[in-house]
């Protein structure tokens, strides 16, 4: 059998599927994630910068590069091992530690990043989050610390993948800056699967966070666009009005059109990005399997009752912000008919106008060639006069006879050839 062609792309694409492997984590242990994003147009950032920023890092640890170009790394830092991924528009750091403080959630599991590391960092964070994982305890034990670890009336907390883990989370910033994120691991679950859930837990608060990135950018376009709407509604009001003057509200809803597309433009991506991340985040809870520990809210409720509302805040932005989008162009095509409609009648007085003026002009032209065939017609009986006079005397008839037989076939030659003349030039 002959060697097939491969397509130039087919081991890239299928080694992009194993591109970002799972981590394996040890209980007890802590995990300190970290996602930094570019304070402006994230995702047409400079890259390599990035990558430049966690080879600084690794150096200081002595640990070895990343391959050029690569968007995942998973390595030793001595007694840390460091997960870093690329993303669209964020960059994470995970930092796994086998060591569990008996302070919960201690701030100092983040001292693994350097101070000197830290401060050159060009992104700024999204979110960070210190996770503690320990071995499975009783229910009651587990519900006294999250009595003691969490906000009550925020904590969500829910047994996940068929009993493997318990897990806990309020979704609150903590007096460090960090959120708080509790896993209790049962005994037979292996090390793949802890790193699993862990994985699971930093891109549920990742993705949540990026989400509600578009739920600013709603809130902040929502005074804007409440202006716009306004004025829109009373430019439409005005063309109802006969006696309203079209060339300047049409250029004023040009200008309303001309801004809602803009803000169109410029709420795209972070709308469409939204959707992205909310589809992400929900079949990330999803494969959690969750099931009710203890009575208490699931992840999947505490986002139903204080995330969905949010996600829903933006879809009617979204929607409203093309509705009026449409209102105005659906009014400037209006406005620009009725325009064009007086601008015809405009034309049409005006070709009627003109039409008097041409009939006048017609009116005056022959009135002006009647003159001129009289003027012509007199100087040319003058000098025809002169011509026969001299035959007076042989025709035996006066001058004024002469005259007036002469008149009447001059007259009428010059008719003919004035007639003649305006016939070749029309």
């Amino acid at each position: 059998m002959s060697r097939l062609k491969d397509h130039d792309m087919r081991y890239r694409l299928a080694n992009e599927l194993h591109a970002r492997p799972f981590p394996s984590f040890q209980a007890p242990g802590t995990v300190a994630y970290l996602a930094m994003k570019h304070p402006q147009d994230a995702a047409n950032r400079d890259r390599d910068a990035e990558r430049q920023e966690l080879i600084a890092l690794l150096d200081m640890f002595g640990a070895q590069h990343p391959q050029s170009g690569a968007t995942h790394y998973f390595g030793d830092l001595g007694r840390f091992k460091l997960k870093w991924e690329q993303h669209t528009e964020f960059v994470t750091y995970t930092l796994f530690s086998p060591d569990l403080t008996d302070r919960p959630f201690d701030p100092a599991v983040f001292d693994a990043f350097p101070a000197d590391w830290v401060e050159t960092l060009t992104g700024v964070r999204v979110t960070s989050a210190s996770i503690r994982v320990e071995a499975a305890k009783t229910d009651a034990d587990i519900s006294q610390c999250l009595k003691d670890w969490f906000v009550p009336e925020s904590v969500a907390v829910s047994r996940v993948l068929d009993n493997a883990a318990v897990v806990a989370a309020d979704f609150r910033i903590d007096e460090f800056g960090h959120q708080r994120i509790a896993v209790f691991v049962s005994p037979e679950t292996g090390m793949r699967r802890i790193g699993r859930v862990i994985q699971r837990l930093c891109e549920i608060e990742t993705y949540k966070t990026m989400s509600m990135l578009g739920f600013a950018r709603a809130r902040d376009l929502q005074h804007r666009m409440g202006a716009l709407d306004q004025e829109l509604s009373q430019l439409m009001a005005q063309m109802s009005d006969p006696a309203f003057d079209a060339p300047e509200t049409l250029n004023a809803l040009l200008h309303v059109s001309a801004e809602l597309e803009n803000l169109s433009a410029k709420s795209a991506f972070r709308f469409g990005a939204t959707w992205a991340y909310q589809a992400i985040l929900d079949q990330r809870i999803q494969v959690l399997r969750e099931e009710r520990f203890s009575g208490r809210q699931s992840f999947y409720e505490f986002m139903m009752r204080r995330y969905e509302p949010a996600m829903r805040t933006v879809k009617s932005t979204e929607t409203r912000l093309a509705a009026m989008a449409d209102r105005a162009i659906r009014a400037g095509d209006l406005l620009r008919t009725k325009v064009d409609v007086q601008r015809s009648a405009q034309n049409q007085a005006l070709l009627e106008s003109m039409d008097k003026r041409s009939d006048l002009q017609l009116r005056l032209q022959k009135t002006v060639e009647g003159l001129s065939v009289v003027a012509i017609s007199y100087y040319a009986v003058s000098l025809a006069g002169y011509l026969v006079y001299p035959l007076t005397e042989t025709l035996q008839m006066s001058k004024g006879m002469l005259t007036a037989m002469i008149t009447l076939p001059v007259v009428g030659a010059v008719w003919y050839l004035i007639h003649r003349i305006r016939e070749k030039m029309e």
